[in-house]
């Protein structure tokens, strides 16, 4: 089965969301460890009650559970559909 072109398309469509979500986040994610790192003080400015600092953390959490919605609903729509078509042919 995993030489099956449908398997193949099954694989696609899980990596061509899963990859570039993944170095996207990652890339928010060292930003804001980087930023923090080499620009404390600007980290630590005021703004609406708050730092800038704990503003881009919560943002942090916030993206985690957006990426997780859109992933959500993304798998339900284009990736099982996919894995139970395969499933039913592989079980008869």
């Amino acid at each position: 089965m995993q030489a099956s072109p449908q398997f193949g398309k099954l694989r696609k469509t899980y990596r061509s969301f899963t990859f570039p979500m993944s170095v996207a986040f990652f890339i928010w994610y060292i930003a804001y460890v980087l930023t923090a790192t080499y620009f404390p003080e600007q980290m630590g400015q005021p703004f609406l009650g708050l730092n800038v600092g704990l503003w881009l953390g919560l943002a942090q959490f916030l993206t985690t559970f957006l990426i997780t919605y859109i992933y959500v609903v993304y798998a339900n729509k284009n990736i099982e559909p996919q894995a139970a078509e395969i499933r039913e042919e592989m079980e008869g």
